[in-house]
């Protein structure tokens, strides 16, 4: 109850997902029977087996595209993208914070980022089974990876001997997460918020905002989708860049276990465990 977009009961819940178009009315241009789509806006309803769906509202993914990749790029690689590009005019060798490092925004941070030449310092909760979790992201392209203790550390002066210190800071968690990275940004950095799990505020010193004119933003990739709807050339430029990071291999779907969509209760409850850095991905 607590997301701004609350579609009126009984729905079909889904945001991701890939599906086959089947047939088409005698007025749809753009596609064709035996596409592949993906949803172009929010709150469509992708965990169903069939639907029908106003051709604006799909968008044509290429053939050549993974279909778990597919599956899983209209949220949150859009997410990782337009918030490594929009906020800050980050070159190679510029380096960025991330927190919820492990989530599915997080993951595709990493990767695009590496693909950017930006260095990535990752922040995740501890957990038993940490260097796992560590190992994983160093696979991914992760530049560091640490704690949200040790990121409260005086040590932390030694990694950024190695390291510029960040321009951009990405925030998904809010309370003393939020202000231990404010601390390690660079004089007019930017903290972008685009979750909130720990639901708290994000809060800021006020030395933060005086003497290092560090600038707060929010998104919210549904806002931009919006935003830009009538500019089919920013979106088309997104997800051709997205389509190209896929092809190399540089952007990969993140840790996901897939489940039959009978199953589906199973993979909430998975889902909603802590310390998951899965996917639960329904099979139709």
């Amino acid at each position: 109850g607590t997301y701004p977009i609350l579609t009126p009961l009984p729905a079909v819940g889904g945001n991701e997902g890939v599906g086959e178009v089947l047939e088409v009315g005698r007025r749809v241009a753009a596609l064709k029977p035996g596409d592949r789509v993906i949803p172009a806006t929010t709150g469509l309803g992708m965990w169903r087996t069939q639907g029908v769906f106003p051709e604006e509202t799909l968008l044509k993914v290429p053939g050549d595209i993974p279909v778990l990749s597919a599956a899983t790029l209209s949220v949150n690689p859009c997410t990782a993208y337009r918030m490594l590009t929009d906020f800050q005019s980050l070159a190679p060798g510029d380096s960025v914070i991330q927190n919820a490092a492990n989530s599915g925004v997080g993951q595709a941070v990493i990767q695009i980022a590496k693909a950017f030449g930006i260095k990535t310092i990752n922040v995740v909760r501890d957990r038993p089974d940490l260097p796992k979790l560590v190992e994983r992201l160093m696979a991914l392209g992760a530049d560091h990876v640490i704690t949200e203790e040790m990121l409260r550390k005086p040590e932390m002066k030694d990694l950024f001997k190695s390291i510029p210190k960040p321009r951009l800071a990405l925030n998904c968690v809010g309370g003393k997460s939020t202000t231990e990275m404010l601390r390690h940004l660079q004089p007019k950095g930017t903290m972008v918020t685009y979750g909130g799990m720990a639901k708290q505020p994000v809060m800021v010193p006020v030395s933060a905002f005086i003497f290092q004119d560090v600038q707060l933003r929010g998104f919210w990739v549904t806002q931009w989708k919006k935003d830009h709807a009538q500019d089919q050339e920013s979106l088309a430029g997104m997800m051709d860049a997205l389509y190209q990071l896929i092809r190399r291999g540089q952007l990969t779907a993140p840790a996901y276990t897939e489940v039959p969509l009978q199953d589906y209760k199973a993979a909430l409850e998975a889902s909603m465990k802590p310390f998951t850095s899965s996917k639960q991905i329904l099979l139709l």
